[in-house]
């Protein structure tokens, strides 16, 4: 097979870049593509890892057979195996009739299995032995099929912690790591990060007919050191953000540094030094939106007993013997602000005693709070969280949390 040219790849696919790391990351892809190898897609989340089975399915001689991607993360754990086997008819309550899984219906295809680190280990188990043998039973079948796929997975969990913990099968691990990609961070190919935020600033521009924003040199800059703990889904987000929000088409670093929320140019978690266990990231970034949150709650707290002085003040010169409820009724609608000096006032709420929160106080409060942002949907709620669906539902039951909550 003639060797394929990376840059016809990235044209086809949409991907940005030069950087060293990624063209090696896609030099692997197309390598193993023509193989029936498994390969374990392994980066951050945000870094574009369902590229990569696209790419190797593209390449591969099953290209005009089935592609079916699996978001393992999103599936309840007492339907996954069933999503991803099958069910006959009467196996569980609600099974009306017989079903084909995802396994059945990829048969000489290939199956992408994304956030295969949050498989329940039943299910590895079953997925151990299709990789084995090619073979799988449908639940609530004691008849054997078999099925020809091609099994590419991606994960941003540490799966060689997830085996020391118990919660990953060892065995399964390396069959699925036959072929390894690592997907660089953004933060580790910074010569593409203009790149890409002149694409997304374009694509906004074209959309919405509107001059493309450009970056001046302090806030290329910026831009090119900061963490992005999101990496590209981030970078995309603030581009779309200051494309829409910013009147002036050319942006500095102080209009850029706007938009860096300083909760995510955190340095890297201690759980890839070996420090506590393989929800120790999560819950950072959790107490890391907390407390910006809180924050936020303060600052918020401060204007509202500035206003309600500010509208005291007024008041005085107006009616001395007004009411309490007088005064309120004579508070700033939100569209006034009041004189910044009168924001000196309200310098001692942080002395105010308060309640002092545990830890599980304040992940449950964030956790109400972004499926309060939400509308209830868990899947939005958990990625603005930045933990898998599987996951929130997990703490939603170890927390308590019930609709009424939010």
């Amino acid at each position: 097979m003639a060797e394929i040219d990376i840059t016809t790849v990235k044209q086809r696919f949409g991907i940005i870049g030069n950087s060293d790391a990624m063209n090696r990351a896609l030099s692997v892809a197309l390598r193993v593509a023509p193989t029936d190898l498994s390969v374990l897609v392994t980066g951050e989340s945000g870094v574009g890892k369902e590229f990569f089975p696209q790419i190797i399915h593209a390449y591969s001689a099953r290209k005009h057979a089935k592609y079916v991607a699996v978001n393992c993360g999103a599936i309840p754990e007492g339907t996954i195996d069933s999503e991803l086997f099958g069910h006959e008819k009467g196996s569980f309550t609600g099974a009306t009739e017989a079903r084909k899984g995802y396994f059945e219906e990829a048969d000489g295809g290939t199956i992408f299995l994304d956030e295969v680190g949050e498989l329940p280990l039943s299910t590895q188990v079953r997925l151990l032995r299709v990789l084995q043998s090619g073979e799988f039973m449908r639940v609530g079948s004691a008849r054997v099929q078999k099925t020809n796929v091609r099994v590419v997975a991606a994960t941003n969990n540490d799966l060689l912690r997830s085996i020391e913990s118990g919660r990953f099968r060892e065995d399964l691990y390396y069959r699925l790591n036959t072929v390894p990609i690592t997907v660089p961070a953004l933060r580790e190919r910074p010569e593409d990060i203009p790149l890409l935020f002149r694409k997304f600033a374009a694509d906004v521009a074209v959309q919405y007919k509107m001059p493309a924003v450009q970056l001046d040199d302090n806030a290329r800059a910026m831009l090119q050191s900061h963490y992005w703990r999101g990496n590209v889904r981030q970078l995309k987000n603030v581009a779309e953000q200051i494309s829409a929000l910013e009147k002036s088409r050319v942006i500095t670093a102080d209009v850029l540094a706007s938009y860096l929320a300083p909760a995510h140019s955190a340095a890297p978690t201690m759980a890839s030094a070996g420090v506590g266990g393989e929800d120790f990231s999560t819950e950072r970034e959790l107490l890391y939106k907390i407390l910006f949150d809180m924050r936020s709650d303060i600052n918020d707290l401060k204007r509202m007993l500035s206003d309600l002085m500010h509208g005291a003040h007024l008041q005085h010169h107006t009616q001395h013997t007004a009411s309490h409820h007088d005064v309120i009724g004579l508070l700033p609608s939100s569209s006034v602000v009041a004189p910044e000096a009168d924001y000196a006032v309200s310098e001692e709420v942080e002395d105010v005693p308060h309640k002092e929160l545990t830890k599980a106080d304040m992940q449950r409060e964030q956790i109400v709070r972004a499926l309060k942002n939400n509308n209830g949907r868990r899947r939005d709620a958990a990625r603005e969280l930045f933990m898998s669906e599987r996951t929130l539902y997990r703490r939603i039951k170890e927390l308590g949390i019930n609709d009424e909550d939010f």
